[in-house]
């Protein structure tokens, strides 16, 4: 259970950092200075903690590309679609693909367990649809859908790789320091000088977002040293309801009754998922 309510948290760091990252103009601006804050924090603990395992490492690489990738097509996501739309069709995406990923692997779900992955992933992709006067476009939900594919591989990747190592600490240090360190340096080459007068216009908001994105996935990487990945993926993913809320507190974006019997929906799922095997 407490790896359940800590991977619940996580889900709504990681919906906070969206809301940052959707709420900034420049987004390649943004996700600079999100991945220097977040490879900077990370930098004194992979000093003291050291570099993970030998036989991490491959699955460490693999990850800071396939996160690299996650976070081009994440801004392209949100450049076509609003976030109340896009963010749970990527998010609810993930969960389905690491499932049968995990049954690949070995991992098994009780029957309850299994129909609470439905449920869940039912509610979230209906938080993605349920919309009065809008729709998501055809590029926008090839976009959105992109990037749950990147979602599902990276999740998968960090689960088998930090379970090579015996502490996950080193695993997350140096993940976030690499990450971070590339996706500003392919975010600065993408903007070039134009950087520099964004950052004169605020820097903090996006810095905050990098340290809070770091937070919400150590947790996740943790969870997944003590639970199945299907099962971590759908409860991490619940941060979507959250970004329903947020779309609709801090965007204007319409929640409505749809939206409200989906949270019910994902909530019942969350019951069920975490029920005793």
């Amino acid at each position: 259970m407490v790896t359940a309510l800590a991977v619940l948290f996580a889900g709504l760091l990681h919906a906070v950092w969206n809301a940052l990252a959707k709420a900034v103009p420049d987004r390649y601006t943004a996700f600079a200075v999100m991945g220097a804050a977040s490879a900077l924090v990370s930098l004194p603990v992979a000093v003291a903690a050291g570099p993970p395992a030998g036989p991490a490492w491959p699955f460490l690489l693999t990850s800071v590309v396939l996160q690299v990738a996650y976070t081009a097509l994440l801004i392209r996501s949100y450049d076509l679609g609003d976030f109340g739309q896009v963010y749970p069709l990527a998010r609810g995406s993930a969960p389905f693909l690491v499932a049968v990923a995990g049954a690949v692997l070995g991992e098994r779900l009780s029957p309850l367990q299994s129909a609470g992955l439905v449920v869940v992933c039912g509610g979230l992709v209906a938080l993605a649809i349920a919309r009065h006067r809008t729709t998501v476009t055809g590029p926008a939900v090839t976009a959105a859908l992109l990037t749950g594919l990147s979602i599902a591989a990276y999740t998968v990747v960090d689960g088998l790789g930090v379970r090579r190592t015996s502490h996950p600490l080193p695993y997350i240090a140096w993940l976030f320091l690499l990450e971070g360190s590339v996706v500003a340096l392919m975010a600065l080459a993408v903007r070039g000088r134009a950087v520099a007068p964004a950052l004169r216009t605020g820097w903090q908001m996006p810095a905050a977002g990098g340290i809070v994105s770091l937070l919400a996935y150590a947790i996740v990487v943790w969870a997944q040293t003590r639970s199945p990945l299907a099962q971590v993926a759908a409860l991490r993913e619940t941060s979507v309801v959250w970004g329903a809320i947020i779309g609709a507190v801090f965007f204007s974006e319409r929640f409505g009754w749809r939206r409200v019997a989906a949270a019910v929906t994902v909530t019942l799922g969350i019951i069920m998922l975490t029920a005793p095997t």
